[in-house]
């Protein structure tokens, strides 16, 4: 395995020293690695993959210099668009250096929503015609692979992407700790909220811990999963589909459960929310400032007013609380008030370490909500 500071010293000892994008697990020791190391100018953790590129082009068009974006493959689809029509050789002809960490690589046994993006991963970068060398674990054959990137990046000003496989860097923790004096789990709040949905209410959730949370307080309860559509891949994208059902499903409640870094990441879609007006559409945020699920990666979520953010883009009513006391009378408040309705909840990082993952599959996950929307 490669010491992410080794990785990075040998980038920077080629010019390279700026990085922006969405951290990623397979990319955890490495992200680690430059928060604690380089200041907040020169590694953005950013709202989506599509504008870390956006950030990487501007500070190649200011300093000459090429800039370093990370993320996972899932983070592909976000970036075609501004690879296609802006960096690419046929537009503006701008280098960046992709390290992308291969999730659901075939032969690997990985979660359901990686599987499609893992087999694809390599084809896509070969489609959008960029060079690429799935990373190696040996460390002089990974300084021969990072020569060759920046020897090509340098003679093209095309793209170069390191493809990063799961153990290839060493074990690195994040110093640099952004703590929260929060008390409130993000477990604790989930039940809370789900405790206090009536019998034809669903709920959509958000990838990562907030679903397998979800899921996990329905076990617990000896209840089924029927009511809650767990949206494990697609981050950003559970309030567009809360929409899409509560627009065709006006009799019943339904319910958004988000995180702050996936409402961050496609935050124009509470604009669209709001515009379309569902009565019928309350929108949770669990917002403990993190990319909890890759690594605890900080996002602006607490440094922003999502209440705020809300309320101006239209939606009728807003709440934030930070305990369950709050939460628990905002909850009755909220059941006679017309939507869309904004609830921010302020929560602690961190979850359970044994923390288990739905055992229902996405088709059988979507199969069983369905038959519950029809009733």
């Amino acid at each position: 395995m490669i010491s992410p500071k080794f990785f990075i010293d040998t980038l920077r000892s080629h010019g390279i020293d700026f990085f922006a994008g969405v951290p990623d697990s397979l990319l955890k020791n490495v992200c680690a690695y430059i928060s604690d190391n380089l200041d907040g100018r020169h590694n953005i953790i950013a709202a989506n993959e599509g504008g870390a590129i956006g950030l990487a082009a501007g500070y190649h068009l200011a300093t000459g210099k090429i800039g370093c974006v990370y993320m996972q493959n899932s983070g592909e689809g976000n970036v075609i668009n501004p690879l296609a029509s802006l960096t690419d050789k046929d537009v503006y002809n701008i280098p960046v250096l992709l390290l992308i960490g291969w999730r659901g690589r075939p032969g690997v046994h990985d979660e359901p929503q990686h599987v499609k993006q893992g087999k694809v991963t390599l084809a896509l970068l070969e489609t959008m015609g960029i060079a690429h060398a799935v990373l190696s674990k040996d460390v002089k054959e990974a300084v021969r692979q990072v020569d060759e990137a920046v020897a090509h990046m340098g003679a093209t000003n095309e793209l170069y992407a390191l493809v990063i496989e799961k153990d290839t860097f060493d074990a690195y923790t994040l110093q640099n700790v952004r703590k929260n004096d929060l008390s409130l789990s993000r477990e604790e709040a989930i039940q809370t909220v789900a405790a206090s949905l009536c019998g034809r209410d669903a709920i959509v959730s958000t990838t990562g811990m907030i679903s397998r949370e979800l899921f996990e307080y329905r076990t617990s309860k000896g209840e089924g999963h029927e009511k809650d559509f767990l949206t494990v891949g697609s981050m950003g994208h559970a309030s567009q589909i809360a929409l899409g059902i509560a627009l065709e499903k006006p009799d019943r409640r339904i319910w958004c459960f988000d995180g702050d870094g996936a409402a961050i990441m496609h935050m124009g879609g509470m604009a669209i929310v709001a515009e379309k007006a569902p009565k019928n559409y309350i929108h949770v945020v669990f917002n403990n400032g993190a990319h909890d699920s890759v690594g605890g990666q900080p996002t602006v979520g607490l440094d922003i007013d999502l209440c705020a953010i809300a309320k101006a883009v239209g939606y009728k009513a807003t709440f934030s609380a930070d305990n369950k006391e709050e939460l628990t009378a905002i909850l009755n408040r909220v059941k006679n008030l017309e939507g869309p309705v904004l609830i921010q909840v302020c929560v602690k990082k961190g979850n359970r370490k044994d923390l288990g993952r739905p055992t229902t599959t996405p088709i059988q996950n979507k199969e069983a909500f369905m038959g519950f929307l029809k009733d």
